[in-house]
């Protein structure tokens, strides 16, 4: 398929010719909510933790003697139904992280930005650069595009001027091409590319 590239002052510059296998693709959900699950796992810390009975530090001696006080039969204070206890069955540092097939991930990625296309969210620039590092010149150049929320994806390195102009503004997320993934795609509303970004792509699933 073919599709325009414009600049970022909103002009064209020519075509460009989109891989079906690729960007062509019929969007699955469940392979999307497979690997967004995987990506949102991956980043959970599990580092949540309550103490056990056996790590609160209290004596652990009997409480008062087995028999004659005619109360019921406690051993250590340290016990979860007892204030300053231990927890019962409380969270433990654990990794969430799990499997997904690279194949998969792959896979995965082809159909968000299959995805994109099919919703004509996507957009191709020739290149991300800014002569200075100016947040309002980046902010009027978006307004051309029609940009609000959106993913743009550079080549292999980001131009730092563009990198800190962008920075400043909401909703606005700039990655190199190493950088893409399928979460941070379905999160923001447009997908924009450089010329660059999509050689990478096109020699990565060659």
């Amino acid at each position: 398929m073919d599709l325009s590239i414009t600049t970022l002052e909103g002009k064209e510059a020519g075509k460009v010719k989109l891989s079906e296998e690729i960007f062509g693709l019929e969007p699955r959900d469940d392979i999307l909510q497979r690997m967004v699950r995987y990506q949102l796992a991956r980043k959970q810390q599990g580092t949540h933790k309550a103490k056990g009975r056996s790590e609160i530090a209290r004596t652990g001696a009997k409480m008062y003697k087995q028999k004659g006080t005619g109360r019921a039969r406690h051993h250590s204070a340290r016990a979860p139904q007892f204030r300053g206890g231990g927890k019962a069955h409380g969270p433990v540092v654990h990794s969430h992280d799990h499997d997904l097939p690279k194949k998969v991930r792959a896979l995965a990625l082809r159909h968000a930005l299959s995805a994109k296309v099919k919703a004509s969210d996507l957009i191709i620039i020739d290149d991300l650069l800014s002569a200075e590092a100016k947040t309002k010149v980046l902010v009027s150049q978006f307004a051309k595009l029609g940009l609000e929320n959106a993913l743009l994806i550079g080549g292999a390195e980001i131009d730092a001027n563009f990198r800190r102009a962008a920075s400043n503004i909401p909703n606005i997320d700039v990655l190199p091409i190493q950088g893409i993934n399928v979460y941070d795609i379905l999160r923001r509303g447009k997908l924009v590319l450089s010329k660059a970004a999509v050689e990478a792509l096109e020699e990565r699933f060659k």
